[in-house]
């Protein structure tokens, strides 16, 4: 394999991954970010993100010497053959990517490009921005790739080295195979396309998921109106190997850094070429009333919400990281304190304050006194809680899983009462009358 130089610009989640995957396969890596502070951080080994195998990633190529860390774009790519933008394509107006800091940053390069370098989009962006980019660098002689990243928070370094498969999209191909080349290591099947293909294909993926997860929430709420279990009835789905078992989880909605960005941009990319996308527009207000649902059945427990104490066990939108972007725990926590709720949170890896509530560094400050406990991201931390312990501490004795997470027979011998998504009737449980149709039938 060859060993290229390559600069990476933006050190956020992607681009801190990106740069530390590609210094482990050998290549000469230099990451550059406008924030000076946290550069100096990377400089000395200190890695912010919460990701597993990252900070050790980061120890090994700094050690061994093919991994580097500089303020502003314009070092790094002075001498890089091939240039990852790894920058934030956040919600913009009326939910369409926000392309500011990709275009200035191609525009704060384009004069220091070396000749015959390869630009690439890593970043999730619209199609045609691959073209966008091209125009704004105004050089023949760069190429601009397309190589969207399918990284998961909490496994985004195992996903970058053990991929499912590598897309790379371009008009070029010599530029496209350039960039394929640089993962020949990870031995994983790659797919070379055009650029507007590579760039629709992140989303369309990510807006699939998002259809998925609604799918789930809704069926749980199905389950839960005619007396099925959720459980049951997603092993049964899983098993088929067309729908497969992943994303059929129920849960408070869905959330994080992708998921809300992309299919709002989605649909503002269907909406620019006339495609009334109205799955996806109903897959957004599925999610939306799954929070509200979370909401509904806690007033339920609690009566009135106005003065109730709510302890809340999870801010992360999952498990295994500390990303509070877009997350559903936060959204249901702020539903809960606009109807007047007061507000008690933990989270084993949240630990500044928050507006609506107060964060504590333990759980069972968090269930003190609390009419009900809220269970809103799956730590494993939760699950081995003294259950009789915090039923003791409790005002209340309901404890809403929004994950099925935690074991019913623990709860159930502290005394507690469980309620789930998906499992147990809710106060407008109508089986009966169904039960009678059918008898009578």
């Amino acid at each position: 394999m060859f060993v290229r130089r390559i600069a990476v610009v933006g050190t956020g989640y992607v681009g801190l991954t990106t740069g530390a995957c590609l210094a482990s396969l050998g290549h000469r890596v230099e990451c550059a970010d406008v924030d000076a502070l946290k550069v100096n951080r990377l400089r000395a080994g200190q890695v912010d993100i919460l990701e597993p195998g990252l900070a050790e990633l980061v120890a090994e190529g700094r050690a061994a010497g093919r991994l580097s860390f500089v303020v502003g774009a314009r070092d790094a790519v002075a001498d890089a053959e091939v240039v990852f933008l790894c920058l934030p394509t956040p919600m913009g107006a009326g939910g369409a990517a926000d392309l500011g800091a990709v275009e200035a940053v191609a525009a704060e390069i384009r004069d220091v490009l070396p000749r015959g370098a390869v630009v690439v989009c890593k970043s999730t962006v619209p199609v045609g921005t691959s073209t966008r980019v091209a125009r704004l660098l105004g050089r023949e002689d760069v190429a601009v790739v397309s190589n969207p990243e399918f990284l998961r928070e909490g496994s985004a370094v195992r996903d970058f080295l053990h991929p499912d498969r590598i897309v790379v999209g371009s008009d070029s191909p010599r530029a496209a195979e350039r960039v394929a080349a640089l993962f020949t290591r990870l031995g994983a099947p790659t797919v070379l396309m055009d650029a507007a293909s590579a760039e629709l294909v992140k989303y369309a993926a990510n807006c699939f998921l998002a259809m998925k997860l609604s799918y789930v929430n809704a069926i749980a709420e199905l389950c839960e109106l005619v007396g099925a279990d959720v459980a049951a009835v997603t092993e049964g789905m899983g098993r088929d190997r067309r729908i497969g078992r992943s994303f059929l989880a129920p849960g408070p909605g869905w959330g994080g850094s992708c998921l809300p960005k992309d299919t709002h941009a989605m649909v503002r990319i269907a909406d620019s070429v006339g495609v009334d996308f109205q799955l996806l527009r109903a897959t957004i207000e599925t999610n939306h009333r799954q929070q509200r649902r979370v909401v509904d059945k806690v007033r339920r427990e609690v009566g009135s919400l106005v003065g109730a104490r709510i302890g809340v066990l999870g801010l992360a939108f999952k498990a295994g990281t500390n990303d509070l972007r877009d997350s559903p725990a936060l959204a249901v926590a702020e539903l809960l304190a606009l109807e007047g709720a007061e507000l008690v949170a933990h989270d084993p890896e949240v630990d500044r304050p928050l507006p609506g509530m107060t964060v504590v560094d333990d759980p069972y400050a968090a269930v003190r006194d609390a009419d009900a406990v809220v269970l809103l991201t799956e730590w494993p931390a939760f699950r081995t809680l003294d259950w009789v312990l915090v039923a003791s501490l409790m005002a209340g004795s309901t404890v809403l899983d929004t994950r099925n997470h935690l074991d019913p027979d623990a709860l159930r011998r502290a005394g507690l009462v469980l309620r789930g998504l998906g499992r147990e009737p809710g106060p407008e449980h109508p089986t009966a009358g169904l039960a009678g149709s059918a008898a009578e039938a």
